[in-house]
């Protein structure tokens, strides 16, 4: 079963609501620059480690995400230390849900046909040195295997 893993440097960011103009007594909607921007650089990310590689169509993939953010630099070196230890965890902006959002949507077209291909979703927000995220799609095998 293929697995590819990759890094995403920078602020982790989550996808945001696409925003409705009215023009002329019409509706449209477009998704916001700042998150089109972060989507175009998880895709690039990819590409750069998996070239031209797509899951096969037909294949259930799993999304592995850890968002690793910085700790806060009003934080106490005791609070500090409990953060990189991981015994506190970011419970701030972005939720869990927007960035898996946010990667599976990059992703379409270029890992795998749709998202919808998605039967496992693995997200973990923690702190740490360097903020980023790592992502790692992997096939799921097709055996009926015990759910946690």
């Amino acid at each position: 079963m293929k697995a590819i893993t990759f890094s995403v440097p920078g602020k982790p960011q989550g996808k945001a609501r696409p925003r409705i103009v009215r023009q002329g007594g019409f509706s449209h909607s477009f998704t916001p620059e700042k998150t089109v921007l972060y989507e175009n650089w998880i895709r690039s990310c990819y590409q750069r480690e998996a070239g031209e590689y797509r899951f096969p169509d037909d294949s259930p993939l799993e999304l592995a995400i850890t968002a690793v953010f910085p700790v806060p630099k009003s934080y106490s070196r005791r609070k500090r230390e409990g953060c990189l230890s991981g015994f506190i965890r970011p419970t701030g902006k972005p939720d869990c849900d927007n960035i898996a959002k946010s990667v599976a949507d990059a992703l379409n077209g270029v890992a795998y046909r749709d998202d919808s291909r998605v039967c496992r979703l693995v997200v973990v927000k923690r702190y740490g040195e360097i903020e980023g995220l790592r992502v790692t799609v992997r096939e799921i095998p097709w055996t009926f295997e015990q759910e946690a």
